[in-house]
């Protein structure tokens, strides 16, 4: 709760920043105000842990201006998530473990740092394929073909996002700093809707924690004197919690964004989490005049479609989207075995949330529940209709949320032991219950291929006969 109640302050603190720095109109200016705050958050937090963002920072912009432009995003890839690794087995080394707020931060820094070298990489190829015509380069490749060190250090120490996100490309900042959207965007409205609903996302983390607390999962009463049935279904409120917390701090992150104008565009520009505009038609833009903006850019979770959506695979979609977009960009898509792109990519993810075994238990084991749900959705759901139709995604949700908590309790009690402890005491109901689900859901699958076969045959001889028939031989 210390921790938590620091984290607000500084979301706080930067949030109401925000109706400060807006309000600079000198880009070199924004960039050093915005800098310098950022720098004082991060030193507030972490004190001399910060000198690890800093010779990350270093090394990172070395190797993107200085390295071969097909390599260098590949290079900081592997510096910068090895540097992570380091960074968290300090204590293993007999080293100052830093603050839970600074992991944050280097985790936020190691997205950033990567995705500009990726950026800087794809402009680059670019310029190389468009060279024979000499076509003109956006201005966005142009400015990340000509990155130098200063620009590399106010990107990775703006205020903005640098605690806790949201991550945004370095078009996305930059943007920010030289375009005049802030300026015309309602950035205080946008703020103001989405902390309406903070209060009530608190207020449930409060009150169910209270009640389930996380710690109970570990007691000796709660596996000698709980029923299984019990602690088999204590984990829909853990999961509960920690969804009203992940809330809380992505809405204010957000928040940040929004009141100092970061991620705010054009409604026209169609603007999607991480990315950023998905069209940019300056020409056709009328500033003059009344135009729409959003921060689609920086919305980071969704929370109504993640909570009501049917499946497993929607909700991943909406959740931490900024992040998703990152994970999909530079990993899924650059990968090139299209047959282990997926579990590649959760690996990664898993790598990025830290070194203890349940992110692995608990990110790498969606790889294996999603199959089960896309067979049963192809078999039972697709077709259905009416009343059939609801009671199905009913049954769809209900295990969607199960299989999120299932897992996400691994996630939460992070170690081997707990973990194996847990899932015994259940006996293992989880993993159990999806194989047979599998397993039964091939048979089925099975059973109608062979039925459609025998269909088709048996349509093929009617017809084989008909003809026979209405076409008798002649003498």
């Amino acid at each position: 709760m210390k921790d938590d109640i620091i984290y607000l302050i500084l979301l706080g603190s930067c949030i109401g920043f925000g109706q400060v720095y807006r309000k600079f109109s000198d880009p070199e200016l924004k960039k050093v105000i915005g800098t310098g705050f950022g720098l004082l958050v991060v030193l507030s937090v972490s004190g001399f842990h910060m000198l690890h963002m800093l010779f990350c920072y270093l090394v990172s912009a070395l190797l993107i201006i200085y390295a071969s432009r097909k390599v260098c995003h590949l290079a900081c890839f592997g510096f910068m998530f090895g540097y992570l690794f380091f960074f968290r087995s300090l204590d293993w080394l007999g080293f100052e473990s830093p603050p839970g707020h600074t992991n944050m931060i280097q985790m936020i820094l190691t997205l950033k740092l990567v995705g500009l070298a990726f950026e800087v990489n794809s402009a680059f190829t670019k310029s190389l394929e468009q060279a024979a015509d000499k076509p003109k380069l956006s201005e966005a490749d142009r400015a990340l073909l000509k990155v130098d060190m200063l620009d590399i250090f106010h990107y990775s120490f703006n205020y903005v996002g640098v605690l806790t996100g949201p991550y945004i490309t370095f078009k996305t900042y930059r943007d920010a700093i030289y375009l005049p959207f802030s300026g015309k965007a309602d950035c205080v409205g946008a703020t103001v809707e989405k902390l309406k609903v903070v209060p009530l996302y608190a207020a449930l983390f409060l009150l169910v924690s209270y009640i389930w607390p996380l710690q109970y999962a570990t007691s000796a009463e709660f596996y000698e004197e709980r029923s299984f049935v019990y602690r088999l279904m204590y984990v829909w409120p853990t999961f509960f919690i920690f969804r009203m917390r992940i809330y809380t701090g992505i809405l204010l992150s957000e928040c940040v964004c929004t009141m100092a104008g970061v991620g705010a565009y054009p409604a026209i520009f169609a603007s999607k989490p991480g990315h950023g505009p998905s069209k940019e038609d300056f020409a056709a833009l009328d500033m003059s005049g009344e135009l729409e903006y959003n921060f689609e850019t920086v919305r980071n979770i969704d929370v109504i479609n993640t909570e009501r959506c049917w499946t497993f695979r929607e909700a991943m979609k909406y959740w931490n989207m900024c992040v998703q977009y990152w994970m999909a960009m530079y990993v899924y898509k650059r990968f090139p075995s299209k047959k282990y792109r997926t579990l590649v990519t959760l690996a990664v993810s898993a790598i990025w949330h830290g070194v203890y075994a349940g992110y692995y238990f608990c990110i790498c084991g969606a790889p294996f529940y999603l199959p089960i749900e896309d067979m049963y959705v192809k078999l039972f759901i697709k077709d259905a209709t009416g009343q059939r139709r609801t009671v199905l995604n009913v049954l769809c949700w209900i295990s969607k949320f199960f299989a999120f908590s299932y897992l996400g309790i691994a996630f939460l009690l992070l170690t081997v032991d707990k973990i194996w402890y847990y899932y015994s005491s259940v006996y293992y109901v989880g993993y159990v219950l999806w194989i047979v689900l599998y397993g039964a859901g091939v048979l089925i699958a099975k059973q109608r291929k062979a039925h459609a076969k025998r269909e088709a045959r048996s349509q093929t001889d009617t017809d084989t006969t008909t003809t026979t028939n209405t076409n008798p031989k002649q003498d």
